[in-house]
């Protein structure tokens, strides 16, 4: 999907996410100072402005012009300090290019390419990292295709904990999770399911 696909599929709903954040960034975001994040492929800004509630100066980037829009009126429609913390940029994940150890936390939630650019992502996302600074990488699991619901029906753009890591194998990053989740979901028919996520959580070491 391009930037206009996301945008029709953003202009055609209310809130295509809700404004809850999603369960595994507020597990592994929650007893982390804050600092300053950078949200790659941030959608409708759910996660960024959770972050922002919780003290954190967050960059939310997407490709979808809905989508950074919806952010900010989002934001704006909460406390002043809240949307005052948070920076929206229209670019593709693919090729912004965040300032060199700049951030405090790094998320890519969601965000579904083929391999080779998924490693792009993760390459730039890993370069972003401050001295400490932690790298959140969430995704719908390869498993789904077989014991799972949801997400992308196209092995070619999901990916495993373990893809996650060759992908950053040499960045000397720490590897501090790196699994499956499970998600309970209900289905179309009405149906309690589970969803299968990837859940990858590294850390770069301390300022020598």
């Amino acid at each position: 999907m391009d930037s206009h696909d996301w945008d029709a599929r953003y202009g055609a709903t209310e809130l295509v996410w809700g404004t809850d954040p999603n369960r595994w960034v507020v597990r592994e975001a929650s007893g982390l100072p804050a600092g300053r994040a950078l949200d790659l492929a941030a959608g409708e800004g759910r996660n960024s402005i959770w972050l922002a509630a919780r003290g954190w100066r967050v960059t939310a980037v997407d490709y979808s012009e809905v989508a950074v829009e919806r952010g900010r009126r989002l934001a704006a429609a909460g406390l002043p300090e809240v949307a005052e913390r948070l920076t929206w940029v229209r670019a593709d994940a693919l090729g912004h290019r965040p300032g060199p150890a700049g951030y405090d936390l790094v998320m890519v939630v969601y965000l579904h390419l083929p391999a080779d650019q998924r490693r792009i992502v993760l390459d730039h996302a890993a370069s972003a990292l401050a001295p400490g600074a932690t790298l959140l990488v969430v995704g719908h699991a390869t498993e789904n295709l077989t014991r799972g619901v949801g997400g992308p029906q196209d092995a070619r753009v999901l990916y495993s904990p373990q893809d996650v890591l060759a992908d950053l194998d040499g960045r000397g990053l720490r590897t501090v999770r790196a699994e499956h989740v499970r998600r309970p979901v209900v289905t179309a028919e009405g149906e309690p399911a589970e969803a299968i996520d990837t859940l990858v959580r590294l850390e770069r070491g301390p300022a020598a």
